[in-house]
């Protein structure tokens, strides 16, 4: 029921994903949430941004921010990094996506996504078939439509956490049999 908001993966932190691995499969274009995905909510560039950016255009990728927030908020943000940026984004909508791909020139199929938030970033992101990271919330200061999301969230997430568990159970079952059916 819950499955087209379950992302891709899990990380605690945009800062810990293994964007040379992700180079070395193909990607070539990252799309990225602001507001606690990067920075706390309404702040600009920190140095941390600023050096993950910049360590991500050395490596050859092609980035974007996408947010549903204002154009002067976006740009408050992108002032000391310097990459594409798309604004009133209308997130699930695919259009903000597509037109993150176009400035690019990256398609679905070499993009990644990272974003926070799971009925807005990476549910958007798995409507149009798109690798999507759901990370951490930065901070738990944020408005209040988003702490009524997050209380959604939290029952969707759950039954991912619960069907990744069962899954990984499987997965060791069926290795365990295979290695038994090999040494006999």
């Amino acid at each position: 029921m819950f499955e087209r908001f379950f992302p891709d993966e899990t990380v605690s932190s945009t800062y810990e994903i293994n964007y040379q691995k992700l180079y070395r499969q193909g990607y070539r274009g990252l799309l990225f949430d602001i507001d606690n995905t990067l920075v706390k909510h309404g702040e600009g560039a920190t140095k941390q941004a600023i050096a993950l950016f910049d360590k991500l255009k050395k490596m050859g990728f092609e980035c974007c921010v996408i947010s549903n927030n204002k154009k002067a908020r976006v740009l408050l943000f992108n002032k000391d990094i310097g990459i594409h940026t798309v604004f009133n984004a209308h997130k699930p909508a695919s259009k903000g996506y597509y037109y993150a791909m176009e400035l690019m020139h990256t398609n679905v199929t070499n993009t990644v996504f990272v974003g926070d938030q799971l009925f807005t970033d990476i549910f958007g992101a798995k409507k149009i078939g798109m690798k999507n990271y759901l990370v951490s919330p930065i901070s738990s200061r944020e408005e209040i439509q988003i702490v009524l999301k997050r209380k959604l969230e939290k029952i969707v997430l759950n039954e991912y956490r619960a069907k990744r568990k069962q899954q990984k159970a499987a997965k060791r079952y069926y290795t365990l049999k295979r290695r038994k059916e090999v040494n006999e």
